[in-house]
């Protein structure tokens, strides 16, 4: 009887949710040509850009690559690094930037919308639909969906895409301004970072419109 009852429990447990190509087919049947997904990374940081990928997919595209995108944050660097090498030597991308000083100038939500918009510029085409994880962008045709890449194979394999890009940019920038950690940190503030900007003060590829700058005052 228990193990009626653990079998029983087992197969009320919710599955783990994993990409998958629902949005995409919806869109082909509908007689989109393409669909892109499209996602940014970079948003938390105290210094570095904002960085978006676009991926776009035909209904004819079967890649062994579908079955293990997920998230990009659920993913180890070096399962990252991998899928993104399948995912831009197989399929067209695009990839865009918002600098530290257009976040500084426009704010947070249009450096992310900028980033997204310059990554669909760098497609070959035009795509018939774009999927959005959950930021509204002024095109025709666009599906906003919480948390897509999670959801969606399109937006996953963008924010793969994405984040690779933006820790290969990071990396060169520590090689570049050295004594601020970047290379571990990717911007983002921790104490070390911190420590770096006390002695050092901001430099370039900081957001100095952003806490702790704009309160003169560093906290974590």
């Amino acid at each position: 009887m228990a193990g009626a009852r653990s079998a029983a429990t087992r197969k009320k447990q919710p599955r783990s949710r994993v990409p998958s190509l629902r949005w995409e087919r919806e869109a082909w049947r509908e007689g989109a040509a393409t669909v892109a997904g499209v996602d940014e990374v970079g948003v938390g940081p105290l210094a570095g850009p904002v960085t978006a990928a676009a991926v776009l997919l035909a209904p004819d595209d079967k890649r062994k690559w579908f079955r293990r995108v997920r998230d990009s944050k659920k993913l180890t660097a070096a399962a990252r690094e991998e899928l993104a090498a399948e995912i831009e030597a197989s399929i067209p991308f695009g990839v865009g930037w918002a600098t530290s000083a257009e976040v500084d100038s426009r704010g947070i939500v249009a450096a992310r919308r900028l980033s997204v918009l310059r990554a669909i510029e760098a497609l070959p085409c035009e795509p018939g639909l774009v999927i959005s994880d959950a930021l509204p962008l002024p095109l025709p045709r666009v599906r906003v969906e919480p948390k897509a890449d999670a959801r969606s194979v399109s937006v996953a394999a963008a924010s793969i895409v994405a984040k690779v890009a933006r820790d290969h940019w990071m990396t060169e920038l520590c090689e570049r301004i050295p004594g601020y950690g970047f290379c571990q940190n990717k911007g983002y503030y921790t104490p070390e970072h911190r420590a770096a900007i006390e002695r050092r003060g901001p430099c370039e590829a900081h957001r100095v419109s952003w806490a702790p700058f704009a309160q003169g005052r560093l906290e974590l």
